[in-house]
């Protein structure tokens, strides 16, 4: 599996290991909030995540001494892209799997963020895609529905199930075209402190008014929360905003595409659910696609 690079110096090994790191990280992080959420309900988890992630960033906030928001409206924009790509986008993506929908039909849904991408870009951003893009975006799409087409349960989709699965892909898209458009120069690591902060502020009394904020404690929602807070919500979220200031934002979210994928590799090692030969021709077709929005001569 071949990944794009991302900025005009191609034999850059850094952004090549930050892109593999974000797609294997993402990709696995499906198994470990499907994990967690069988101890604790989606807005719950969600707070025990940005909770852990809060106490985390403090220390290392206070002992790397990163640059504050400059005034108000930085401090907006930026809490304004934290909600989007965390409390909404992420509320919206656990409250799909948690109403029915299965984990196929919710990747495959997500997984159509960079053809929106593209779109917006396109109009409100001045990025011009060629045809092979345009074409690489519709085979990526095609290659992800082949991968997770084994797993679709479509009695399982109920209208509540779509809408939740709407608001995440559009929170996801917009919050990332957001922070790349009006974050450009916050400093990354103050950021996630106020982002994480402002999205606790928002679930948390979600999780309690609704849920009732019922966790029942095990190793397995220990570790689901910590891996996805150090090493998703801080160490990939970072990765994919490096590289979005590095390079063409369709470029860098057509990673989402190879991200179902590694859950479905990862599910084949852990759990030994063979993938068919159809996955096998959807994680070929998807690599194309990828392959041709990443060109060169964007």
């Amino acid at each position: 599996m071949k990944l794009p690079a991302f900025s005009a110096s191609s034999d850059n090994r850094f952004d090549a290991l930050l892109a593999w790191y974000f797609v294997l990280i993402w990709g696995s992080g499906y198994l470990a909030s499907k994990a967690g959420m069988h101890y604790a309900a989606p807005f719950t988890f969600l707070s025990l995540r940005y909770g852990l992630g809060v106490l985390c960033l403090i220390p290392w906030v206070i002992v790397s001494r990163p640059r504050w928001p400059a005034g108000k409206r930085e401090f907006f924009h930026i809490c304004v892209a934290g909600l989007l790509m965390h409390a909404v986008n992420l509320g919206g993506s656990h409250y799909t799997q948690y109403l029915g929908m299965s984990a196929g039909i919710t990747a495959l849904i997500l997984a159509t963020q960079p053809l929106f991408t593209a779109v917006v870009a396109h109009w409100l951003m001045g990025q011009r895609l060629r045809l092979s893009q345009w074409l690489g975006v519709a085979l990526g799409l095609a290659g992800v529905v082949l991968v997770v087409w084994h797993k679709i349960n479509v009695e399982a989709v109920a209208v509540g199930s779509l809408v939740a699965a709407g608001i995440s892909l559009a929170a996801i898209t917009a919050g990332t075209l957001y922070q790349r458009v009006f974050c450009k120069t916050a400093d990354l690591r103050s950021s996630a402190l106020i982002q994480f902060g402002v999205s606790l502020l928002v679930l948390a009394p979600l999780a309690w008014r609704v849920e009732g904020f019922v966790v029942r404690w095990s190793a397995t929602l220990v570790f689901a929360v910590m891996f996805l807070v150090i090493f998703g919500s801080i160490l990939a979220v970072n990765a994919l905003h490096t590289l979005m200031r590095r390079g063409h934002a369709t470029k860098v979210t057509s990673l989402f595409f190879l991200t179902p994928i590694v859950a479905v590799l990862l599910e084949w090692a852990m759990f030994d659910v063979v993938p068919s030969w159809l996955g096998i021709a959807g994680i070929a077709v998807t690599c194309a696609g990828v392959a041709l929005v990443s060109g060169r001569r964007a």
